[in-house]
């Protein structure tokens, strides 16, 4: 993802997005959104990705957060098979 086109997309559905240097390498910048509207509505991160996730949950009332942690689930399952199958365990 690229931060200028969350951020326009972000600006587009009425939310104001913003990011500041974290000093850590591996997660180098701090996300803030809020909506333009009712600033109550906000959050943090050190993903652009999450800001998007965010928004994105905002907008459709979090109607997709159940299949969003299945999904995270069976791609860490996944993983973990993996895993243990290098090992040969």
């Amino acid at each position: 993802m690229k931060w200028t086109v969350i951020k326009s997309w972000a600006k587009e559905k009425g939310y104001i997005v913003s990011r500041d240097k974290s000093g850590d390498e591996n997660n180098p910048y701090h996300y803030e959104w809020h909506l333009k509207s009712d600033s109550s509505v906000s959050g943090i991160t050190n993903s652009l990705s999450q800001v998007a996730t965010d928004i994105f949950n905002h907008l459709t009332d979090n109607k997709h957060v159940e299949y969003q942690q299945k999904v995270k689930q069976e791609l860490a399952d996944k993983i973990q098979d993996d895993v243990y199958f290098d090992q040969g365990l």
